[in-house]
């Protein structure tokens, strides 16, 4: 099964009718997502993806209806914090945020709320969670990873995607792919994701795919040093990026040495983990070992 959430889990999502929740949510559907409910306000007793997944105007009358246990979050900026505590009121197990440039007060006020609460974030500014074959829930392209035994965390999107695409036609394959998104304020991080990829029976291998700024790596390091038994890689990006600038997004800023690729180059090379200098490498580390 996918780390996490296993295959059949039914999954509802916040803005189902707007065009990226529309697309998406169909594109999740034909991957066999069971996709069993859409949420927004005042969208209630429509229908969509070709009349067969009810709306609803809230999370808990779509879970009282439909049962449903993880929400996956089409909802614009300033309207995603709301979303994920009407999640997290509603009592959903999982939630994905795809939803980036929400404001970092909004996302620390859902932090504290979080942590009252047993549901578990993902994001926000994540590509979401593929599973090859099982499950997809977000954006990340279903075509690009084949079944395998790598599992992939990353703070990255699309240079997931293409690392991802790499291993595949190299000849190797995905157990899950996990993109914990690229905001300074998280949910789920790596540590609590490479404890999952450590105790996952599927997963052989583990790749974590890390970037300038924050601290994320560093304590990824430190638990890979202390808990992690399976083999594991790393791939840092932004080498070329200067200190002090913010770039790409949120997450992507360097104070002075700390946080930079060269600090978390090294922090990564001092451990013992195994380190590609390029995407091109990934493959051929992954596959030769």
């Amino acid at each position: 099964m996918s780390i996490l959430v296993r295959s059949d889990i039914p999954v509802l999502v916040q803005g189902i009718t707007g065009k990226e929740g529309t697309f998406h949510a169909q594109k999740m559907q034909g991957y066999g997502t069971r996709i069993v409910a859409g949420v927004t306000p005042g969208k209630g007793g429509d229908w969509v993806l070709d009349e067969k997944i009810p709306v609803f105007d809230t999370v808990r009358t779509a879970i009282e209806a439909t049962g449903a246990e993880a929400s996956v979050i089409f909802v614009p900026a300033d309207r995603a914090a709301d979303a994920m505590f009407e999640a997290i009121d509603a009592g959903l197990q999982f939630i994905f945020c795809v939803t980036e440039g929400i404001p970092m007060q909004d996302m620390m006020r859902v932090k504290r709320y979080l942590a009252t609460s047993d549901t578990q974030l993902v994001g926000p500014n994540s590509p979401g969670l593929l599973s090859p074959g099982k499950v997809k829930l977000g954006i990340i392209p279903g075509e690009i990873a084949q079944p395998g035994n790598i599992g992939v965390i990353s703070r990255s999107g699309t240079l997931t995607y293409e690392i991802v695409n790499e291993i595949r036609k190299a000849g190797g394959g995905v157990s899950t792919c996990i993109g914990i998104g690229g905001d300074p304020i998280l949910g789920m991080g790596f540590v609590e994701l490479l404890e999952m990829f450590e105790d996952d029976p599927e997963t052989e291998k583990i790749l974590m795919v890390g970037e300038i700024g924050g601290r994320f790596e560093e304590d990824a390091v430190k638990f890979i040093s202390q808990h992690v038994t399976k083999p594991t890689y790393a791939f840092i990006v932004g080498k070329s990026a200067p200190e002090g600038r913010r770039m790409g997004h949120a997450g992507a800023i360097i104070e002075k040495r700390a946080g930079s690729a060269a600090y978390k180059i090294d922090l990564i090379k001092n451990a013992g983990i195994r380190l590609a200098s390029s995407i091109e490498e990934i493959p051929a580390l992954l596959l030769k070992s």
